[in-house]
């Protein structure tokens, strides 16, 4: 489900904003730094931006491999320009190296900001940003496989999470839309899971002084209704007790299919009074989410520490992590870095198995910018079908990762969207770059 404030927000400031212009394929861009870029193929178009194929200016163009993207946006719109903000400040390639050093990690799922800037056009001006290339969305992989996940695969991707929102926390940042649709996998490693969408990300400790705990009435359920915090439900400014809490609700979700409250999500007053009512007692919450024996008590535990924190507290993100990685062992497993995202525990659909993609990733993989390059199998199979994949007449799930920038159309009206029939597709790349781009502009 959309957030809901910005929803509204949308709807009420569309005729304030305009729409971007098509950039030609092989246009030149140059950022602040005086670095040139060359544009690619579209691969996204949503209500007032586009996203591009990107790659550094050379005689060559831009092939479907292409290592990043770049997102465009008319310079007065506000969306990107806020987005901006948070890259340069917490997303520079240094800083992000220097953070999975000093912390040992492998990696850290946070988008890398290349470059940035204003380009004119046909006397018009836009504001762009280069950044990484992704692949699908967690949601799409969720839905497809019968919207659950694995323990094990949960746990995983929780401890990744972790991960990020430690970082940005700790760059004075906090995200407050944590949500499937918002994880992107890495093209060449989908082992690897990027939070995107820093568009509303919040600046909660601006010079390292926290903003104050206020309740504004004009505020109220701002987020993704069925995940957002209880203090979000209030009101109240984004802050890093919330960000944990949000992804507690993403964790039962996942394991799951549904939370208690999703069965009137039109009612705020509703959600939050539920969320409210089950905060105070976390062990009827697990009975409602886990009617079985066999409940995860890793969860319990970990909804237990959040709820203890103060607004303006420092968590420990360490024993957040223990408590995860416990729950790992119970299941007589560990922390090892893959992402089985074709299980499914109690039956029904099994999704396209994303470790047998891996491998042929790997074999086919040439040198070049490192996690990053994307192959045109790859591009074919980030708008897979839900089942045999078919040349022509084929039901999509969606352009892989869309960076933020919202299509501006309804579930129903979205060309990802279930029973969404594009006809007379010649090819794959075809679909991409022209009958999808094609619906998308229809409905704008």
């Amino acid at each position: 489900m959309p957030r809901v404030k910005a929803a509204q927000a949308g709807r009420q400031s569309s005729a304030k904003r305009h729409l971007a212009e098509q950039f030609a394929v092989g246009e030149i861009i140059t950022d602040m730094a005086k670095k040139e870029w060359k544009v690619g193929l579209p691969i996204g178009q949503g209500g007032f931006g586009c996203i591009y194929l990107a790659d550094m200016n050379s005689s060559e163009s831009v092939g479907s491999d292409a290592p990043c993207v770049v997102k465009v946006e008319p310079s007065d719109n506000g969306p990107l320009f806020t987005e901006l903000k948070f890259y340069q400040r917490a997303a520079k390639p240094e800083q992000i190296q220097k953070w999975i050093r000093t912390r040992k990690l492998k990696y850290l799922g946070v988008p890398k900001y290349w470059g940035s800037g204003l380009h004119d056009k046909n006397g018009k001006s836009y504001r762009f940003m280069i950044m990484d290339r992704f692949g699908s969305d967690l949601q799409k992989i969720y839905e497809a496989n019968a919207k659950r996940f694995s323990r094990k695969t949960v746990l995983q991707l929780s401890l990744r999470i972790l991960d990020i929102l430690e970082y940005i926390h700790e760059h004075e940042y906090v995200h407050g839309d944590i949500k499937a649709s918002n994880l992107l996998l890495n093209y060449k490693n989908p082992d690897q899971v990027y939070l995107v969408d820093y568009g509303l990300a919040y600046r909660y400790c601006p010079e390292g002084v926290h903003k104050e705990y206020k309740e504004d009435p004009k505020r109220c359920h701002d987020g993704t209704i069925e995940f957002t915090s209880i203090d979000a439900h209030n009101g109240v400014a984004p802050s890093r007790r919330g960000d944990l809490e949000i992804l507690g609700y993403c964790m039962i979700q996942w394991l799951t299919g549904h939370l208690p409250w999703e069965d009137n999500l039109k009612d705020p007053k509703y959600v939050r009074d539920s969320k409210i009512r089950y905060r105070e007692n976390i062990a009827s919450l697990m009975d409602k989410c886990f009617p079985e024996k066999n409940k995860p008590g890793e969860i319990a535990k970990y909804m237990e520490t959040v709820k203890l924190l103060d607004y303006t507290e420092k968590p420990l993100y360490e024993n957040l992590r223990d408590i995860l990685l416990q729950g790992l062992k119970a299941i007589g497993s560990k922390d090892d870095g893959k992402l089985d995202l074709s299980v499914v525990e109690n039956g029904g659909l099994k999704a396209k198995t994303i470790t047998k993609r891996k491998k042929e990733i790997e074999e086919s993989k040439e040198p070049g910018v490192e996690d990053t390059e994307w192959s045109n199998t790859q591009t074919e199979e980030a708008i897979q079908t839900r089942g045999p994949h078919e040349r022509c007449g084929v039901l999509i799930t969606g352009l892989p990762g869309d960076y933020g920038i919202s299509s501006g159309l309804t579930d129903t009206q979205r060309p990802g969207a279930p029973g969404h029939h594009i006809p007379d597709m010649s090819t794959c790349a075809k679909c991409i770059h022209s009958s999808i781009l094609d619906e998308f502009t229809e409905h704008l």
